[in-house]
Order: structure tokens, then C-alpha cells, then sequence
């Protein structure tokens, strides 16, 4: 797979992303952690199901300790965090220290080997994207920083270097096949079953509405998307990706917009001006070309397994 086809694939998981706030609502007032043991559920499922045409792929399952660890504490890490973050702080607040994320991808993939040098256009983009969510979270007049809430806030900050250390260091394992990311989706379901048993009360979905939003939650954003965005990272431009990320927020508010979820606002056309912008600059700093990464093996069978395949349902 070339670099620019793994960087559209890494993106489709960015435009699947963006339906997570609409398959959220839809799917009605089930618990966090048991919603996330049920759509990582899914989403382990639908990476499983290649393997029956594909049972070769079941061998990316044997890896070493240290790749599980990364995988289940870049997926179960991040979503514990936010889900503390929610609870200790005001969402919106979380919500925007949370999208930090992508700038620090564009910064933390400086140190990758075989990288080319970090250069200015991808930190304007990055910034420039960051601003974008900044504008369209300050646009809805919620943001109001507490001092009672720092947990909150220190918990959305860890998350935010989860997330974009999972992402870098997967590039640095980029021998391991994408279908080992289906062990990572059921571990993360196994961890959140647990995480819901212990702390909350369980809340099934009224309606078959209900029920297909969480279907769909699990297929896609909390499904595809990993499968997607493992691709792009290991082997697409991924700082390009990470500026481009700061779209999802931006489409996400598009799509509530369009559903009826949320209404239209001038700070939504400055964001997404804001971040197109980012992105044209860092797609042209991209353009100076970069070495191909250096890739850690992590197993002889993950080795012989040949380039990841995401899985299609």
C-alpha cells in the first residue's frame, strides 16, 4: 500500500469518528463503560469475522506483551480517562483539552526514525486546527474553566497523550498486522465490562432505534475506524492525519446540525475555515516528501503476515 493510500484510509476512520456524537445521542442513556464494552464487543467481532475468509489473519493475534499493552492501553487507556474526564469536569472543557491529541501527534512523530524533520507547516496546521475546535467550542459560550474540576481536566490532558503516544508508537510497530487490533477491541470490551459491573447500573436501550445507533456505534467509530486509522498511522502520512483530525469535531457538529441535533452558528463556519486552513498548510509542508519509516518487528508471524488489511464488513 503506498504512503497517500494509507493516508485516505487513515482518514476514512476521521470521518467515521465525526458520527460518534450522532450515534451516541441516538443510542440513548446506556452507561459509558457499558457502552464501550458493547461497541468494542462489536467492533472485535466485525475484525473476527475476516478471519473467516482470511483465517490467516488469526495469527496476528500472537505478539508480544509489550504490543498488547500498547494496543489495550492506547484503546481501554484513552476511553477510561475520558470517561473520568466527563464525570470530574464540565464536557466541553474535556472535550477541548481532549483534542489536543492531533497537535501532539504532529509534534511526537519529530521522533520517529527515518522521519523527515519536523517542519513549520505541519506545527501552523496543527495549531491552526486547534484553533478551529477552539472557536467552535468557545462559539456554543459553554467554556468556563473551574478550579474544583482540575482532576477533570489532568484526566483529559492524560488521555489526550494516550491517544497520541498509541498513535505514534504504532508506527514504530508497524510489522504488527492491522487484524490485530480486533484482540485490542475485545480486551478494551473485557477491561470496560468490568470498569460498568463495579461502577455503574446497567441501562439496555429502549427501542430498536436505540439498538441500531449502538449497532452502528460499534461497526463504525468504535469499530472500522481503529482498523482504518492503524492503517494510516503505520504507513501514511501521520502528520497529515493528525491535522487533519481536527475535522471530526467539526463534522460531527455538522451532522448534529443536519440531524437536528444542534443548531447552525457563525463559530461553526469560522472552525471549519479555521481547520480546512490548517490543512491545506500542512498537506503542502507534506510535500517536501519524507524517508520511509524504520518499522520495529514485533513477531516472526506478524512479519510473514505481509502489509495490514482492514477488514471489510
Amino acid at each position: 500500500m503506498t504512503p497517500a493510500r494509507a493516508t485516505w484510509t487513515g482518514s476514512g476512520a476521521i470521518v467515521l469518528w465525526s458520527l460518534l456524537a450522532l450515534f451516541t445521542a441516538a443510542s440513548g442513556t446506556v452507561p459509558p463503560f457499558q457502552l464501550a464494552a458493547m461497541t468494542f464487543a462489536l467492533g472485535g467481532l466485525l475484525g473476527c469475522a475476516t478471519w473467516l475468509v482470511r483465517p490467516a489473519g488469526m495469527r496476528a493475534l500472537r505478539q508480544p506483551w509489550w504490543v498488547w499493552a500498547l494496543g489495550i492501553g492506547g484503546l481501554f487507556g484513552y476511553h477510561a480517562l475520558y470517561f473520568t474526564a466527563l464525570r470530574l469536569a464540565p464536557p466541553a472543557e474535556a472535550g477541548l483539552l481532549n483534542y489536543l491529541w492531533p497537535l501532539l501527534i504532529v509534534l511526537l512523530s519529530a521522533g520517529l526514525p527515518g522521519e523527515a524533520g519536523l517542519r513549520a507547516g505541519h506545527v501552523v496546521g496543527a495549531v491552526l486546527g486547534l484553533c478551529g475546535v477552539a472557536a467552535l467550542f468557545v462559539g456554543r459560550g459553554d467554556i468556563h474553566f473551574a478550579p474544583g474540576a482540575m482532576p477533570g481536566y489532568l484526566a483529559s490532558f492524560a488521555c489526550a497523550f494516550v491517544w497520541a503516544g498509541y498513535s505514534v508508537l504504532s508506527r514504530r510497530v508497524g510489522a504488527v498486522p492491522t487484524d490485530a487490533v480486533a484482540g485490542f477491541c475485545l480486551a478494551t470490551a473485557a477491561l470496560s465490562l468490568l470498569c460498568h459491573l463495579v461502577l455503574e447500573r446497567t441501562v439496555w436501550p429502549a427501542d430498536a432505534m436505540q439498538w441500531l445507533a449502538l449497532v452502528a456505534l460499534g461497526l463504525g467509530p468504535v469499530g472500522a475506524a481503529f482498523y482504518l486509522w492503524d492503517v494510516g498511522v503505520k504507513r501514511g502520512d501521520i502528520r497529515l492525519l493528525g491535522v487533519c483530525s481536527y475535522a471530526a469535531p467539526v463534522l460531527s457538529t455538522l451532522i448534529l446540525v443536519a440531524a437536528g441535533y444542534a443548531p447552525a452558528t457563525p463559530s461553526l463556519a469560522l472552525a471549519c475555515l479555521l481547520i480546512v486552513a490548517g490543512a491545506l498548510v500542512a498537506a503542502r509542508a507534506g510535500q517536501g516528501g519524507r524517508s520511509p519509516s524504520r518499522i520495529i518487528p514485533a513477531a516472526s508471524d506478524a512479519n510473514r503476515a505481509g502489509p495490514s488489511r482492514t477488514p471489510r464488513s
